[in-house]
């Protein structure tokens, strides 16, 4: 047990050291409110984390009614007990008094409170005045990732079987969308090839854009504990910013943004010309190695080099580590999914696998991350833009099977275009042809890009919006009609993380106020609408989470993500398992592919393929033709520039992304001390080289503006790379005066206010990682420190140029003088 440990200043714990092939020993990591003894927990009610992808199970601690602290569940294959700062502190925003209690509804131009009935009969009546005058193409439904698998299905079957709508996506859109693309291309269907499990044998570990150890903390004490055992793997990090990962590393790369696929096509050609490819496993398993080798043929290092920045010798070093490994893990994140030709990246990197025979094997295998909790169960349950059971929209015989599951003519659910994403359905709204917009836990208003843009599209008079959530956010204060919502450890559901674990997460205390469970507030929707089927039997006729969970099995029989040999019973006794299980697997299923690809076959594929470079789709007779045996897929993309380069006038690149102490936009770790303090406000940071040339220091106050808007705050000077800047993209208004956003005549604290409305051509997953900026000083630091984390990518250059902050001593802590002292002389535009 780990109780004693400060895990602000020491994230990841203390190290239980173990060996290649070895298993991967426990750790309990328990943390319980001030003044609760163990001995006074009444119960121990089982769940799984929602502030990450990792899935890691816990126990949360009930006394008197009321959540008071949560331990590791060591039984279980994901964390063996481990827990991040999130998971150990971010409970405490369920008991915030700000919770939302009571419905509100918009009346001369203010949200006032209502009851359940006023509220869900205005919901109702305005989505049946749409349907009649607009018909099923006014309406659009954007959720979460963070949802319970039980929920979204039952949303899939409202929005799609009950409306008849196309417009129903998630926030999933932001973060995993080029992931189930990714794995579409390759192999024909989504779910993870691989495992966590694969980090306790592999021998060279590829983090393609992903930050591990503050995405996902978890897996990092588990790779900080292979490294400090016997037969340490060797690492790769591909990452603009010095990560713990990069420090790790045997070869780290720092490429400029956009060039991913460059940096990857050298690596290709690295493989290929040194013949470091299983030629067997490329002609039994794959198709298109030919026009995959033309493709990056004449990309050298050499070539890379000059495109992406890094030094071709580095490059060389990248691809001996890679082509060498006799058991490769790659994982790719957000570096790869946000940043400009998206899909294409992510390919290569299945590519490099295929070429290599890297998969199906313990330590071999690519993990396509989420950056989300129940991203995945999303993507299964036909949530976000895909349909139920990953059935391909393109395929009749595909709708017509959903069709019967559900009991509706194939033409109730529409299937006569790719399902909208996002992007799209927000573009629709502005343009007046979505006239209602549901949006369900999740926060547009600060998540989405070019803010000011999002903002007018919210408040528009004809849009009617419905916010569903568990506070008051900056998109709810924009609302016509708010539902309050019950959260995790207030419900009972499933979610499945990153590597296809299915975890049973149970409800321990009552939610506050009249907040329902999303699945309730759906289930009441439906009602009131009055959704059948074709003999006139309700469309939805389960009730609560394990009548849904039950209906969801029958969805997924015979599928990839098959679940019918999972129950809230077995998942009780056996905590996490991997999906599909089934007849043939009972016991679940650790790693895909192991005997070749299998759900690539033209009638049974999920998708039948896009252009990487151009996004058009394929259609089935173009699949057979080039596929007609259902084998992985070697796609090629040529390299093509970023759409947004830097000018005279916006000469940084501008990067967002995460920190370990926070999630998404803080709804809930704001409103956790330890975590707030240990991140309590935005930051920018620059290089030491971009720092000395501009004369800047440590917490001086700047502005960063694009051509769309601009943020302020204080800068922290770190070894990131040259030209580039990154801003955490965490931070909002809820918090601040505004409340939904900056005050007229006020500069911006949300990251997105900056970022362009651009999007990769295959996933849709909007880009934010290549929009061009500006650096303005707006006044000097004068010893003030900026608020950022000096226990992460964030930290210093050198240790010690932030001093302590108040409550956040442990994430700040300082060791040296500051490197650059606070200048009075000109400053820097």
């Amino acid at each position: 047990m780990e109780d004693a440990v400060d895990r602000i200043g020491q994230p990841w714990g203390a190290r239980t050291v173990y060996g290649r092939h070895e298993s991967w020993p426990g750790r309990v990591d328990t943390f319980l409110a001030d003044g609760v003894a163990a001995a006074s927990v009444q119960r121990w009610v089982q769940a799984a984390s929602i502030l990450h992808s990792d899935g890691d199970a816990m126990d949360i601690a009930v006394a008197d009614g009321r959540m008071v602290g949560v331990r590791g569940r060591e039984v279980d294959r994901v964390n063996r007990g481990r827990l991040g700062p999130k998971d150990l502190f971010g409970w405490q925003a369920n008991g915030s008094r700000d919770r939302l209690t009571r419905p509100l509804v918009r009346r001369d131009g203010r949200l006032v409170e209502t009851d359940w009935d006023t509220a869900m009969d205005l919901v109702a009546a305005r989505s049946s005045e749409l349907l009649d005058e607009r018909g099923p193409g006014a309406v659009g439904f954007y959720t979460s990732g963070q949802l319970f698998l039980e929920e979204y299905y039952t949303l899939a079957v409202l929005a799609r079987g009950g409306i008849g709508t196309n417009h129903l996506d998630g926030n999933t859109r932001l973060c995993t969308a080029t992931a189930g693309e990714a794995l579409k291309e390759s192999f024909g269907s989504d779910g993870q090839p691989g495992s966590y499990d694969d980090i306790d044998h592999a021998d060279a570990i590829a983090f393609f854009g992903h930050n591990i150890a503050e995405t996902q903390p978890v897996q990092w004490m588990r790779v900080l504990d292979r490294l400090a055992g016997t037969d340490p793997p060797r690492l790769l990090c591909v990452d603009p910013r010095p990560t713990r990962v990069a420090e790790r590393a045997a070869v780290h790369l720092a490429p400029r943004g956009g060039t991913n696929v460059a940096l990857l096509h050298a690596l290709l050609h690295e493989t290929i010309r040194h013949d470091r490819i299983d030629q067997a496993f490329i002609a039994a398993h794959t198709v298109g190695f030919d026009e995959l080798a033309a493709t990056v043929a004449d990309c050298t290092p050499k070539w890379a080099a000059e495109i992406c920045d890094v030094p071709a010798a580095r490059i060389e070093e990248a691809a001996e580590l890679v082509g060498t490994a006799e058991a490769l893990l790659s994982t790719v994140l957000q570096g790869v999914y946000q940043s400009h030709q998206a899909t294409a990246a992510a390919v290569q990197v299945n590519n490099l696998h295929l070429l290599r025979g890297m998969l199906g094997r313990p330590g071999a295998g690519v993990l396509q991350m989420n950056g989300q909790p129940s991203a995945q169960n999303t993507r299964e349950c036909g949530a976000d833009g895909d349909l139920p059971g990953f059935r391909n929209w393109q395929n009749d015989a595909h709708v017509a099977d959903l069709a019967r599951v559900w009991n509706v003519t194939p033409e109730t659910i529409p299937h006569y275009a790719p399902p909208t994403h996002a992007m799209q359905m927000f573009r629709y709204a502005e343009q007046g042809s979505i006239r209602m917009l549901w949006i369900s836990g999740t926060n547009p208003a600060v998540s989405l890009p070019e803010l000011s843009r999002i903002r007018s599209i919210l408040t528009q008079e004809r849009l009617f919006t419905v916010v569903q959530d568990i506070f008051l956010t900056e998109t709810a204060q924009l609302a016509d009609v708010v539902l309050p919502a019950a959260t995790w450890g207030e419900k009972t559901g499933t979610l499945t993380n990153a590597d296809r674990t299915v975890h049973l997460s149970r409800k321990a205390v009552e939610p506050p106020g009249e907040a329902r469970p999303d699945l309730d507030i759906f289930l009441d929707y439906a009602q009131r609408m009055d959704f059948r089927d074709k003999d006139g039997a309700l469309l939805i006729d389960w009730s609560d989470p394990e009548s849904a969970f039950e209906a969801w099995k029958r969805c997924s029989a015979g599928r990839p993500c098959d679940y019918t040999g999972l129950s809230y019973a077995k998942l009780d006794d056996a905590s996490g398992i991997q999906w599909p299980c089934n007849e043939a697997a009972p016991e679940g299923t650790a790693r895909l592919y192991t005997k070749g690809v299998d759900w690539a076959r033209p009638d049974l594929c999920e998708s039948y393929g896009k252009d990487l470079e151009t996004g058009a789709s394929q259609d089935v007779v173009e699949y057979r033709s080039l596929n007609p045996d259902g084998k992985a897929m070697l796609k090629a993309a040529a390299y093509w520039p970023p759409h947004e380069q830097p000018d005279e006038e916006h000469p940084f690149q501008l990067t967002t992304g995460r920190t370990l102490y926070h999630f998404h936009t803080r709804t809930k770790t704001g409103r956790a001390p330890q975590l707030n303090d240990a991140a309590p406000d935005v930051w920018v940071e620059i290089s030491t080289q971009d720092a000395d040339r501009l004369n800047l220091g440590e917490g001086d106050l700047v502005d960063v503006r694009s051509t769309r808007g601009l943020l302020r705050g204080r800068l922290r000077v770190t070894g990131i790379r040259p030209g580039l800047l990154f801003v955490p993209f965490h931070y909002g208004y809820w918090d601040t005066s505004g409340g939904s956003g900056p005050e007229a005549g006020t500069p911006g604290r949300a990251a997105n206010e900056t970022t362009i409305t651009d999007w990769d051509p295959a996933s849709k997953q909007p880009l934010f990682k290549t929009a061009a900026a500006a650096l303005v000083l707006i006044e000097r630091g004068d010893g003030r420190p900026s608020p950022a984390p000096t226990t992460t990518a964030s930290a210093p250059a050198v240790a010690g140029a932030a001093p302590p902050t108040a409550g956040g001593e442990a994430a700040h802590a300082t060791q040296e003088p500051a490197r650059f002292p606070h200048r009075r002389e000109e400053g820097a535009q």
